[in-house]
């Protein structure tokens, strides 16, 4: 499954840089007013890399979830018709 090749921290860091950029400008200040992922504080970046710990696993679980509900129908053309 994809999710398990993703790690958190990547996707933690890819998060921050997305977010980062669609933040208003503050104060007339571009880009440079906006940390880089490597002055984000520790504790920050943990609670960041929790979150996305957390959102792969549901995604998982939602993946999961939808394989668990198609068990039960037939492939196609396998179906039995008739009474």
């Amino acid at each position: 499954m994809w999710i398990h090749e993703v790690a958190p921290e990547r996707l933690a860091e890819i998060f921050h840089h997305y977010h980062q950029a669609l933040t208003p400008e503050i104060s007339g200040k571009g880009s440079e007013a906006r940390g880089a992922w490597q002055e984000v504080p520790q504790q920050e970046k943990s609670r960041l890399v929790a979150a996305a710990r957390l959102a792969l696993l549901e995604l998982e679980s939602m993946n999961r979830d939808r394989a668990q509900s198609r068990q039960y129908f037939a492939q196609p053309g396998e179906a039995e018709w008739g009474c």
